[in-house]
């Protein structure tokens, strides 16, 4: 029976682990969402080859370093994948690798829009060849923080804690994208294409959680409680996301609670297997404040541009997570020489917690800052402004497009908006009375009339024009935005600026119809009584010539039989 049962748990291992790879796509639809559109392929590239990149690192020296024969506690050392086939475990190989995929694949996002494609893919190998395997060694290796009683179940240190800070000392040293800061320092949000994109991505993240939490489980009861624990956090830190920009901002913010689902899904990463549920709910509402808190922290004091959250997400709750451990640990069943602070197991455990964290971090940051300084004097971290305004897919790929043969906009049907939006609404006022009554010519003279509106209100205006008898009239497709005094709008915290929005430019050239009628049709077709509706400007016309025939003036507007 313990022999099927090792055989089982051993299955549910390599099935972890592809749960895990599967977090790849995860990563990649969350900052591809969180980013723009002109950024989608160099995205989905580097989401893809850091994870082949590491694999190649991974094979030539990064699994020796990380489970070879131990050396003083600090490194392992032993043969090759590459050239051992028989004597490799290959069940831990693949295991450890995707593990190692996914620190590297942190730093993506908060680098995201303006790193050199060739400075990600060297840096990225780095991590996968040296800076994970080495700490990781001292954690999950039989290095000399597992020897102390450190615990970290499945990486809030060794691999969220390593990605965010890595992430955190890239996104400075290349500084901010263009147009993320006034000139007097003020923040301001640039929202991703594709919130869409991006909660997909953090669905599949929290698929992935559970084995990337649960695999190393190794009985039934032991996998439960890891399920429990990983649904519980992160559940709560959302809501607490929620609340929190509910109550600052006045709405929920999208994107944030989003990030509030990665930060809980961090924090409780190291202590699942050591926590209990109410455990696991106070570490949930804790990580919902420090994501906003760093957030906050990073745009307006700090001045570090992050596009998808990743170190308040990853390092800011990779720190906390450790550091939980040494406080809400109970002493469960299968883990019962883990007890923190709070259920009587003293200082020790918390203690061990922080010098954990203290030795990955200079580790982390001595090798990555140098790494970093390397590429920068060398082939360079980041890309020209040209560059980066024309946008990587284009500039470093040769893409036109992520999105090529597909609408970024789409076109929905007039008729079926209309019914939507005028069956629950009714004008506060009557349509009659809000249309301007003067005759604005009398004399013959040429008038043209430009209603600018919604793009969905073509059929509507279209019939309401024919319905007065012009002679025609010209539609575009254009864009653009009007000011509205008191209304701001905000992006994970910051305020957005002016956001150019689908509209539709309709111009009519009139002399016998009289302009009011024109307004008036225009105005009964398109009121709503709400922001938006859109506006109509008048304007004199000097003369017009027909091409075909060169009549002049009002019989240029005429259309012979």
């Amino acid at each position: 029976m313990e022999k099927i049962l090792t055989e089982v748990f051993g299955i549910w291992y390599l099935i972890g682990a592809a749960f895990v790879f599967f977090m790849q796509a995860g990563f990649a639809m969350v900052e591809a969402g969180f980013t723009r559109a002109k950024n989608a392929g160099n995205i989905i590239m580097k989401n893809l080859m850091d994870f082949c990149l590491g694999t190649v690192a991974f094979l030539i020296i990064g699994y020796s370093l990380l489970m070879g024969h131990d050396f003083a506690g600090l490194i392992g050392w032993g043969e090759s994948p590459l050239t051992d086939f028989a004597g490799t475990n290959w069940s831990s190989f693949t295991f450890n690798l995707v593990f190692c995929a996914t620190a590297a694949t942190i730093v993506s996002g908060a680098m995201a829009e303006r790193t050199k494609f060739i400075s990600y893919c060297i840096y990225s190998f780095v991590i996968s060849l040296i800076v994970y395997p080495i700490e990781a060694h001292w954690v999950w290796g039989g290095g000399w923080l597992s020897s102390l009683g450190f615990h970290d179940s499945a990486g809030s240190a060794a691999i969220h804690y390593v990605g965010g800070l890595t992430a955190l000392i890239g996104a400075w040293m290349l500084g901010p994208r263009i147009g993320k800061f006034d000139k007097d320092g003020t923040p301001r949000g640039i929202p991703g294409h594709s919130l869409t994109i991006g909660a997909l991505g953090v669905f599949i993240l929290w698929f992935g959680w559970y084995g990337f939490n649960g695999a190393a489980a190794t009985n039934g009861i032991q996998l439960a409680t890891i399920f429990a624990t990983t649904t519980v956090a992160p559940a709560i830190a959302t809501c607490t996301v929620m609340l929190i920009t509910w109550i600052k901002y006045g709405k929920p913010d999208v994107a944030m609670c989003l990030n509030g689902s990665l930060a809980g899904l961090v924090t409780i990463t190291a202590g699942c297997d050591a926590v209990n549920v109410f455990g696991s709910f106070v570490i949930g509402i804790l990580s919902g404040c420090v994501v906003c808190f760093i957030v906050w922290l990073l745009d307006y004091k700090l001045k570090v541009d992050d596009p998808v959250g990743a170190v308040a997400v990853h390092f800011g709750n990779g720190v906390l997570g450790t550091i939980c451990v040494g406080l809400f640990a109970c002493g469960t069943d299968t883990m019962p020489e883990a007890q923190g602070l709070f259920y009587g197991g003293g200082f020790h455990l918390l203690g061990v917690q922080l010098l954990g964290l203290l030795a990955i971090g200079a580790w982390t940051a001595v090798t990555m800052c140098i790494t970093f300084f390397i590429i920068k004097k060398t082939v360079g971290l980041r890309v020209s402004a040209h560059e980066e305004i024309v946008g990587l897919d284009k500039m470093e790929h040769g893409l036109e497009s992520a999105y090529a043969g597909f609408a970024l906009e789409a076109d929905v049907p007039g008729d079926y908006l209309e019914t939507v939006q005028d069956s629950s609404y009714t004008p506060s006022v009557d349509v009659e009375d809000a249309v301007p009554t003067k005759v604005i010519h009398s004399d013959g003279s040429i008038s043209k009339v430009v209603i600018i509106t919604k793009a969905e209100k073509f059929d509507k205006i279209k019939a309401a024009l024919n319905e007065i008898g012009i002679g025609g009239m010209t539609v575009t497709k254009v864009s653009g935005c009007g000011v509205q005094k008191g209304q701001t709008s905000y992006y994970r915290g910051a305020k957005v600026n002016m956001e150019l929005l689908p509209k539709l430019k309709v111009e009519v050239v009139v002399s016998e119809v009289p302009v009011s009628d024109v307004v008036k049709a225009a105005k009964k077709a398109l009121y709503t009584g709400n922001i938006g509706d859109g506006k109509i400007f008048v304007y004199d016309v000097v003369d017009v010539v027909r091409i075909s025939t060169s009549a002049c003036g009002k019989d240029a507007l005429k259309y012979e039989e």
